[in-house]
């Protein structure tokens, strides 16, 4: 996790180079380190460069893949990639660093762009906060003016803005300070190396900071509060680590740094997420688009109802999504390419809708329907049974099937019961009512372990995840699954997206052009104004029905405001 000086418009960077020159460079002075290979071996798996060893088999790692995480970890550091545990690595693996995995393609050169982007982001551009447990340290009035001016090194140069909410209300970014083991499955260390932690905005964007560190505010000593948070919330904003030392976004602490400013590498990674922040001129709401591009987005149909009948994970990592007879990958941003696609084609001998699906951590996923249900590795069908003959116990039909992350145990709902399964026979006791879950509607239409090991529930177009240490859904959820899940636009979008068919296009380039084809009704008009630069910024409206769209083109990224959009929907913005 990177973090550099004091705050001023917009954080710095991280990560250290080669050279015995560092302990100079940095303001927090490389330790006497020794780190066996063992401890090696756990920091890569930890960081994400190796994955981690299956408990249930003796399989052994080759010097080869070792070597590989070495050398790839070495690159994203900046320092020789010998391939060797040299003493530059180990006093790389000991500088005090952000918990979240780094960017294992970044390390590998899979891409040309340096910066890394999460995958998923925010829908919408205000956001809410608070400070939920607060640092032992500092009082609250300077935790939170930390805390604000950390976001606001990212709304500097994006259209976000950030409200500070009452600690008892519901967020959309949750900041904590705590200690060891915190009720999210990541525990702290104490003080020293790992310093925060931060969710991505798919998995709800909250913020954790180790209380076990001296916080401090523009002093040299201790840990500077505004640098470390301002690099976690570029993960609660869906940015990943990057490879770039001067980045806010690398990896590790370098220290207090008092002046400095966001590299060019953390500005284009966040812009191509949010794009920039609107100048207003003379009441018009102007942007300078950066570059001449194509970029075609289209509203997928689910986003219309995103009610879904299951959800699941194969062994290879990808997550689906079932809904009437038809099936989705999701990837990080959505629904992945080429979905959605026929269960019946893909699913050996399984027509939609399905009833529930279940993924269990030996690889083998399970799909139920009726009586019936069917045993899968990844696409590979293994066989068919009835639910009497491999699940003893359990009833047809059954509405969600889920592994808990609180015990690992199997559970599966059908209307206001739910069962637990283990080894074969459903457990004494069971079913159970639903209300044992606090929180959770009163009808679960699915349910998942996620790869982060947190339990989710999707009932109607929203869904809750779980809090396996509280037993009850985490502050602030519920939230829509279209937004979080399938990257729809937001539900006051949608709500403005719905009756007559609407094509707009917007054309970026000397001759920017506008056409619409909306209801006659509508009484479309059109005007246009010139950026500074020359480019176009397009304004359509409708003087009937108060129908305004503002259209901008930033870094290959098309971005638009509706504002009171009255029955038109639209199905294609080429910019």
């Amino acid at each position: 996790m990177t973090v550099r000086g004091r705050r001023q418009k917009a954080p710095p960077s991280v990560l250290v180079y080669a050279s015995l020159v560092l302990c100079s460079v940095l303001a927090v002075p490389v330790p006497e380190v020794n780190v066996t290979q063992s401890q090696g071996l756990d920091y890569l798996v930890q960081f994400g460069y190796l994955e981690p060893q299956d408990p249930k088999t003796g399989a052994l790692r080759s010097e080869q893949s070792f070597t590989q995480a070495l050398k790839t970890f070495q690159k994203m550091a900046g320092i020789p990639q010998t391939g060797q545990l040299d003493n530059m690595t180990q006093a790389m693996m000991k500088l005090p660093r952000c918990g979240n995995k780094d960017n294992i393609e970044l390390g590998m050169g899979a891409r040309k762009k340096r910066y890394a982007l999460q995958g998923s982001k925010w829908a919408k551009h205000n956001l809410t906060f608070k400070i939920s447990e607060y640092p032992r340290g500092l009082s609250r009035d300077r935790a939170e003016k930390e805390v604000y001016e950390a976001l606001k090194v990212w709304g500097n140069v994006t259209p976000l803005n950030f409200i500070l909410r009452p600690f008892d209300e519901k967020v959309d970014i949750d900041i904590k300070f705590a200690r060891r083991q915190h009720g999210d499955g990541n525990p702290f260390d104490g003080r020293g190396q790992t310093l925060a932690h931060a969710f991505f905005p798919q998995y709800g964007g909250d913020a954790h900071f180790d209380d076990d560190e001296e916080w401090t505010i523009n002093l040299s000593s201790g840990i500077n509060m505004f640098q470390v948070a301002a690099h976690e919330f570029g993960h609660s904003l869906g940015l990943s680590h990057s490879d770039v030392s001067t980045s806010l976004m690398a990896p590790f602490y370098r220290g207090y740094q008092r002046h400095f400013q966001l590299d060019h590498d953390d500005i284009t990674a966040i812009q191509e997420l949010y794009g920039q922040r609107r100048i207003k001129n003379n009441d018009v709401n102007k942007i300078i688009p950066k570059q001449t591009s194509t970029v075609t987005t289209r509203v997928p149909k689910i986003c219309n109802d995103p009610k879904i009948d299951a959800v699941t994970m194969t062994s290879d990592g990808h997550t689906y999504i079932f809904k009437g007879k038809q099936y989705y990958r999701l990837s990080s941003y959505g629904i992945a390419d080429g979905y959605p696609r026929d269960i019946a084609q893909d699913w050996k001998g399984v027509e939609g809708p399905i009833d529930s699906a279940l993924h269990w951590d030996n690889g083998y996923t399970y799909i139920f329907k009726g009586d019936y249900y069917w045993k899968f590795y990844n696409f590979n069908l293994i066989y068919v049974r009835s639910i009497e003959e491999g699940f003893k116990g359990l009833p047809g039909n059954i509405d969600a099937a889920f592994v808990w992350g609180g015990n690992g145990k199997t559970y599966f709902i059908k209307g206001n019961q739910y069962w637990r399964y283990t080894l074969n026979h459903v457990d004494p006791g069971y079913p159970k009512p639903m209300s044992v879950w606090t929180g959770l509607p009163s009808h679960i239409d699915a349910a998942l372990k996620w790869k982060n090991g947190r339990t989710y529930f999707y009932s109607g177009d929203m869904y809750y995840r779980y809090n396996d240490v509280e037993f009850n859904i985490d502050k602030s959820y519920p939230r829509p699954i279209g937004e979080w899940w399938f990257g729809c636009p937001d539900k006051e979008q949608m709500k403005q997206l719905i009756g007559d068919t609407t094509t707009v296009t917007i054309r970026q380039g000397d001759n920017a052009s506008v056409s619409a084809d909306v209801p006659s009704s509508h009484n479309v008009a059109r005007e246009k104004w010139t950026s500074a630069n020359g480019g176009r910024t397009i304004h359509l409206y409708s003087s009937h029905s108060n129908v305004f769209i503002f259209c901008y083109m930033n870094n290959l990224l098309f971005s638009m405001l509706f504002i009171s959009l009255v029955n038109a929907k639209i199905l294609n913005l080429i910019s």
